[in-house]
């Protein structure tokens, strides 16, 4: 087993997980689907509690992306289910997302999600994954600083946009301030396509063209 974490554009590595859904394979188990797969530092926790509501009310978006949700930390599986009972009961929002017990701290360890410089929980990790099982994005966090959900959804949606249409994103897609939700098309690989591109109104210079999906 690598002692580090695996890498965007590595295949996320295989290992078998208890959830408050049950066991399960990742990555196998989510074969032909994307899944966001995050760590918080602790169950019962503030922060924590509107990250999880967050991301219930993003879930059916998720969803639609073909992407599933799956949460972890180091609590052990009872307190996940009580924790979520919790929010059930006290701030009527259902989490339907399986959350991972690990109570060992080994897939917190193998996912480099246990920073000794902010203590011996897990920090707030986001691993994006495709359906093929590869790692796609890669975001870490503070145990101070909560997440902003619509980013995460945006990288999902931008990542599929991106690998459909053979384009990469903007930054703040689809909300760009140069060219609002248009997508930017790759750079011309030979002289005679960057003269066809210089003077376009879609190309602000060869190097750098755009277009609407």
């Amino acid at each position: 087993m690598e002692s580090r974490f695996p890498l965007i554009g590595e295949k996320f590595p295989e290992m078998e997980v208890v959830t408050t859904h049950g066991a399960k394979k990742l990555p196998g188990d989510y074969a032909g689907k994307w899944f966001v797969l995050f760590s918080h530092p602790a169950d019962y926790t503030p922060v924590c509690t509107t990250e999880f509501v967050a991301f219930q009310k993003r879930y059916e978006e998720f969803r639609k992306l073909n992407c599933d949700l799956i949460g972890l930390s180091i609590d052990q599986v009872f307190s996940h289910i009580k924790w979520v009972d919790w929010i059930k009961e006290n701030l009527d929002v259902e989490i339907q997302f399986p959350i991972i017990a690990d109570d060992m701290g080994n897939v917190g360890k193998r996912l480099g999600m246990i920073h000794e410089a902010k203590g011996t929980n897990t920090v707030r990790a986001v691993f994006i994954v495709d359906d093929k099982g590869f790692v796609r994005v890669i975001l870490y966090y503070p145990q101070e600083l909560g997440r902003n959900m619509d980013e995460i959804l945006r990288a999902v949606k931008g990542m599929q946009t991106s690998d459909k249409a053979s384009v990469a994103i903007p930054a703040g897609w689809p909300n760009n301030e140069l060219i609002g939700d248009r997508v930017i098309i790759p750079p011309a690989n030979n002289v005679k396509a960057a003269e066809e591109r210089k003077g376009k109104d879609d190309c602000f210079d060869w190097w750098f063209c755009h277009k609407q999906l």
